[in-house]
Order: C-alpha cells, then sequence, then structure tokens
C-alpha cells in the first residue's frame, strides 16, 4: 500500500495518491493533473476512483479534467450537486481499492457535503482517514463558507459538532489523519504546521475535539473568523462547474511579448500589469500602474484576495524562466486570463527606454531616526492579531486585505509610512497605493520585525507598544 501527501505550499493544500496493489485513488487533486496520471503510470497502476470531500473554496481543483483523461468517477458525498457527470455516495458507502476499501463518512458542517475517506485494510481495520477540511492538525474547518438564506453559520458549526462526535472521535487513536490544509490556510483559523497526526493525539490536542456542549463548541470555532478572501465563492463555482485543462490556460499566457506589444495590449484588453518579482526589485522601476505580488510568497491567496474579477485580463512581468510558474500558480486560483508576459522582464523594458515608477523603500534605522525625531505617519498592514500582539506606537492598523476599503485613510498630500511583518505585504500594499496615485508612500524594508530590532527600539522603550 501506498499513500502519499502531494502537499502544495503556496497553497497550504495536501492531495492525496493512495495506492493498493496495481489500482490508485486520488484525493482532491490540484488542477495540474498530469502529475497524478505520471505517478501512477510508473507504478504499474490505474487510476479508478477521484475524490472530492467537499467543493473547494480556496483552490481550483483538477477533478474534471483528470476523470476525462483517465476515466475514472468522480465521487462526493451526499449533498453535493454538481453540473458534471459524478457518483453521490451515500453515508457509509465503500469502494474496493485492491484489497483495501475506501468508506465515505458524510461529515457536514465546513459546507452541507463535507465527507471524509476512512482507508480500511484488507481485514476491515481502520488505518487512516482522509478528512478534507472537516477536521485540521489543531483545528476544524470554518463553518461560514457554506451559508445560505435558511443556514448560519452557527448552524453549520452545530452540524459540524454533530459530524465530530458520531463519525471521528469513536474512531481508533492510531487512525492517521491526512488533512487538505494545514497552517496557511483561509480555510481553518489557526492550524498547525503539521500536515499529518494521530486521531489519539488530536483528541489530546485539539480544541475542537475536547469534552464540550455544542453551544460551547459553536462559540469557540465562530470566534475570531475574519471574512473569508473575495475569491472563495468564484472558486466552489468553478469546481461546482467544470472548468477548462491547464494545458489551455498555458497555451494562452505563456505568449512572449515585447515591450511594445506589452504596452499595446495592456491599452486595447484593460490588462492589469502584474509584477511578481521580489519586491525590493519591484521598489527600484517597475512599470507605472502595475501592481506587485511576489511570487516568493502567499501569491495566490493574495492575488485572490486583491483582484476581485477572477477574469481580469493580466499582463505578468517576472523574473525571466518563471513565467509558467507564475501562469500555472494563478490557474490555481482561477485567474485564466493571463495575455503574456513581458519578454526579457524588466531589462528589456529599460532598455527601451520606456516610462517607469519607484517606490521608496527605507531600512527599519532610517524609519527608526525619523519616527524619533519626526511626527510621522505609520500604516501597519498586519494582520490585526498581529497588531495587537505588538506594534509601533500611533501606527493605525489597515490590514492589507481590506486596504481597498480603507484608501481614503491614506493622506495624498504628506508622507506616511507603510510597514507589514517582514516587506512582504508592505510593498503589495505600497504598489496598489502607488497605482492609485498616493505618491508618497514609504515602504520599511523588513517590516516590524526589523523595526524591533532598531537600536530606537530597543534603547528608549517607547516605539513598540
Amino acid at each position: 500500500m501506498i499513500i502519499e501527501q502531494l502537499y502544495t505550499g503556496c497553497l497550504a493544500q495536501g492531495a492525496y495518491y493512495i495506492q493498493v496493489g496495481n489500482e490508485a485513488a486520488i484525493i482532491d487533486p490540484l488542477r495540474e493533473v498530469q502529475t497524478y496520471i505520471n505517478k501512477a503510470s510508473r507504478n504499474g497502476a490505474t487510476i479508478k476512483y477521484i475524490f472530492e470531500t467537499h467543493f473547494h473554496a480556496d483552490f481550483v481543483s483538477g477533478h474534471v479534467d483528470l476523470s476525462a483523461k483517465t476515466g475514472a468517477p468522480i465521487i462526493y458525498g451526499p449533498n453535493a450537486k454538481p453540473a458534471f457527470e459524478a457518483t453521490i455516495a451515500t453515508d457509509g458507502q465503500e469502494f474496493k481499492l485492491g484489497d483495501h476499501s475506501l468508506r465515505l463518512l458524510h461529515t457536514p458542517g465546513h459546507t452541507m457535503e463535507s465527507s471524509c475517506i476512512l482507508l480500511l485494510d484488507e481485514t476491515g481495520k481502520e488505518k487512516a482517514i482522509f478528512t478534507g477540511d472537516t477536521l485540521f492538525i489543531g483545528d476544524v474547518g470554518r463553518p461560514d463558507l457554506a451559508q445560505k438564506a435558511d443556514l448560519t453559520q452557527d448552524d453549520l458549526a452545530g452540524f459540524l459538532y454533530e459530524s465530530l462526535r458520531s463519525k471521528l472521535l469513536p474512531l481508533p487513536n492510531e487512525v492517521i489523519v491526512y488533512p487538505a490544509h494545514g497552517a496557511g490556510s483561509a480555510c481553518g483559523k489557526n492550524m498547525s504546521k503539521e500536515t499529518f497526526d494521530t486521531l489519539g493525539h488530536q483528541k489530546e490536542v485539539n480544541y475542537a475535539l475536547q469534552p464540550q456542549t455544542k453551544e460551547q463548541f459553536i462559540e469557540a470555532v465562530t470566534d475570531g473568523l475574519t471574512p473569508p478572501p473575495a475569491y472563495f465563492p468564484e472558486n466552489v463555482r468553478l469546481n461546482k462547474e467544470g472548468i477548462e485543462p491547464v494545458e489551455k490556460v498555458l497555451k494562452r499566457g505563456n505568449q512572449p511579448l515585447s515591450p511594445e506589444a506589452f504596452e499595446a495590449v495592456a491599452n486595447t484588453e484593460g490588462a492589469l500589469v502584474l509584477d511578481t518579482r521580489k519586491p525590493q526589485e519591484f521598489s527600484k522601476a517597475f512599470i507605472p500602474r502595475s501592481i506587485n505580488i511576489g511570487i516568493d510568497g502567499d501569491f495566490a491567496p493574495w492575488v485572490g484576495t486583491l483582484i476581485p474579477d477572477i477574469n481580469q485580463p493580466l499582463l505578468l512581468v517576472t523574473a525571466p524562466g518563471r513565467e509558467e510558474e507564475v501562469i500555472t500558480r494563478l490557474s490555481r486560483v482561477g485567474y485564466d486570463q493571463v495575455l503574456g508576459f513581458l519578454q526579457g522582464g524588466m531589462d528589456s523594458w529599460l532598455a527601451d527606454g520606456r516610462e517607469t515608477d519607484a517606490i521608496e523603500s527605507i531600512h527599519a534605522e532610517t524609519f527608526a531616526e525619523r519616527f524619533a525625531n519626526e511626527e510621522v505617519i505609520v500604516k501597519d498592514v498586519r494582520k490585526p492579531s498581529e497588531y495587537e500582539v505588538a506594534h509601533v506606537a500611533g501606527a493605525e492598523n489597515t490590514p492589507l486585505a481590506s486596504l481597498s476599503d480603507h484608501m481614503a485613510e491614506f493622506p495624498k498630500d504628506q508622507p506616511f509610512y507603510v510597514h507589514c511583518a517582514g516587506g512582504y505585504r508592505s510593498m503589495i500594499a505600497a504598489s496598489i497605493l502607488k497605482a492609485r496615485g498616493y505618491d508618497q508612500v514609504r515602504e520599511v524594508a523588513g517590516g516590524f520585525g526589523a523595526i524591533a530590532k532598531t537600536s530606537v527600539a530597543t534603547e528608549s522603550g517607547e516605539m513598540i507598544s
């Protein structure tokens, strides 16, 4: 038997390849399905099933394409109503995989179709459970994503309470829990960095599995929920309806454009220029009105959060050689309308003598000196939970995720300073502000981490609150 967790760090997402004998099953596949096909081929196996634990909100799944290429059926739990052909399993239904079995357990709560997949060996002994977004390591799935007119988040949390206690807690302690997400995903509040664990250990340490009333559970799982990223409903829709193969997206987007052609497409198509270089490279010179979201950070989730229209035409500026990677990672959250990329990267734009812009990025020590000697306006774009732990005295907290809703609070007639924890989010914020005409934005390199280590912060005791 083979159980392989295929973890994608930028999405904090785990897909699973399970093989028994010469038969394989895939659970919650990413959009690039050739990976699974190649793996099964190397192992001399046939993909027999494609399980989806629920309609995912945070990424576009490859289930429809994988089914078309392998002939394997797509399997959902009760209540699922996809627009394509699929097997809607009943609670407790088993699917043979070699001499093992996969039992679908309907566990509504995160969504109403949410299900877990329990792996049984040839003797019927429970070995592992693939929990989707029902149970994470250290957390459970948020219950606010599938709210409808007749279902509140409290209703869904109540369903989740019953699902955990009736379906998961009775399982043996030695069963291995394999969730769909880990730390960094927006599908839960406070997931562990670990990506699997024994159920017995989770029974000891996971707050949601402790003895408590339903009312206590509902209060615990709904407390502190932040608004979900704006792209979540669109990804759910795409996963219900199906979407074109990623190969078509790559072919359309992987088009090198000269500076002249790039500028022409930007003007005629109303395309947004998305610059994915490192923040400090971007700050020195970039195409006017372009937005920086670096590929080496939480790229796809921030694109989904900050670019509200999933069908927005995009033009890319990347580090040379990373164009296909950027297009692929955009496609994972449904941003398929890439029209091309700047051939030769920013160097070609500079060599052509075209207009550029820049953002002043200052060292933390320089910022600290100005803070000590001048009246400065400071904007902290970290999450409220980060800000509450410690922040620059007098800084105003405007989380990056809600930046567009608070533009009027930023001055246009005087300098102001933007920082985050380490510099990634603050450059995103600075680029958006700059594109909207806030020309006096200053970005603090290294963010709060660097600020807290400055001599002013460590010696005065007045800089950090």
